[in-house]
């Protein structure tokens, strides 16, 4: 069976399509951001898995707290969190979720994917960076970078991708040295603990 990742894919395009054409993609990408985060959230799960609640009811209970915690809240918690991720709108004022989203949900819903918005939202972001020429780099050092190693790495990936490149840093003392650099669904493992485990399987193999 394909993966989570996979499977995301063409609902991805086709929500971000749609989005671009009828410019609403900062919209639609708000909306996938809070519903991917009440999916993953373990409380929902009962919902997302009850085979008696029609897929109708669970997409409504997604646009419907969007619209009452987000676009219809002076302040919530969803508020607060869209408004401190980094990659979204600042702002006070959120529409209600449209007829056209709306209708992309209870599409996931009836085809049992509703799960997958975690990876819809993660590959609408891509295709928004590819169409303004921005990609997110993850990168995770073994040892927080310096200036000059970020603003050199940050320089390389620009070149090789041919797109202005956004760092997101984090570090893992594990990897021993080196570090690990994924971007979209392509990962480079340049990290100690990666060439160790090349090795390891080379050698049993």
């Amino acid at each position: 069976m394909a993966d989570l990742s996979t499977l995301a894919r063409p609902y991805a395009k086709a929500a971000f399509d749609y989005a671009n054409e009828n410019g609403a993609v900062n919209e639609w990408e708000d909306f996938l951001f809070i519903a991917s985060t009440i999916v993953k959230d373990k409380s929902f799960q009962p919902l997302l898995d009850n085979p008696a609640v029609s897929a109708e009811q669970k997409s409504a209970a997604l646009t419907d707290l969007y619209d009452t915690q987000v676009a219809g809240a002076n302040d919530s918690a969803f508020k607060q969190l869209l408004n401190s991720t980094q990659g979204h709108r600042n702002t006070e004022h959120y529409p209600n979720v449209s007829t056209a989203l709306s209708n992309f949900v209870i599409q996931l819903s009836e085809h049992e994917r509703l799960a997958l918005l975690p990876e819809v939202y993660e590959h609408y972001r891509h295709h928004k960076a590819l169409s303004l020429k921005q990609l997110d780099a993850y990168v995770t050092s073994a040892y927080p970078l310096t200036d000059a190693q970020r603003e050199l790495l940050q320089s390389r990936l620009a070149t090789s991708l041919n797109a202005s490149v956004v760092i997101h840093e984090s570090v893992d003392a594990s990897l021993l040295a080196g570090a690990t650099i994924k971007v979209g669904d392509k990962v480079i493992d340049d990290s100690m603990r990666g060439k160790l485990q090349q090795l390891k399987t080379q050698l049993t193999t």
